[in-house]
């Protein structure tokens, strides 16, 4: 990756973070995660190669655990480079489609949201009695949050994609 890509990718990250951050400060019952919008974005608009993609995913994992809210921040190391690598291979198949980036944001936000539920339920589930219990509750609340989140991200890209990518193709 040249210097030039990894200056845009660490400032999207940064700008994800900074967003994340903020919406976190105001405790509202759905804190969207900014980070998988702007991860997506940079991955979109840089095309990294596989590792590339892994690696930003890694980086948005450590930003995500450590400016977390939730109650297993830890599931970001693994939630956000599943959701990179689907991200990576995703936009690879839908580059040519209008509504590429926002479909792709969409599934990407899908993949790493309810990869960190499973993650975070094994991680909390020893400490209940039963797991059907804990799985149907981890249902009821987290699938509607992924899903609006999901939502949310893959429009603030879609919105984005353009002006960025006319940017980035001037230089």
């Amino acid at each position: 990756m040249k210097s030039k890509d990894i200056a845009i990718v660490g400032i999207l990250l940064a700008i994800g973070a900074i967003l994340r951050y903020f919406l976190a400060m105001l405790h509202t019952p759905l804190t969207p995660n900014m980070i998988i919008a702007f991860y997506c974005l940079a991955i979109i608009l840089v095309r990294p190669k596989l590792l590339e993609a892994l690696g930003i995913g890694i980086v948005a994992g450590i930003l995500s655990m450590l400016i977390s809210s939730s109650m297993f921040p830890p599931g970001n190391l693994i939630s956000e480079p599943l959701g990179a690598l689907a991200c990576f291979g995703l936009y690879a198949i839908l580059k040519e489609k209008i509504a590429g980036a926002a479909v792709t944001t969409f599934v990407t936000t899908l993949v790493s949201g309810f990869s960190w539920v499973a993650v975070s339920l094994v991680a909390v589930s020893f400490g209940f009695a039963t797991l059907k219990t804990t799985m149907m509750g981890y249902m009821t609340v987290f699938v509607p949050i992924v899903i609006i989140t999901a939502i949310f991200n893959a429009i603030i890209v879609q919105i984005l994609f353009f002006p960025a990518n006319r940017v980035l193709n001037r230089g």
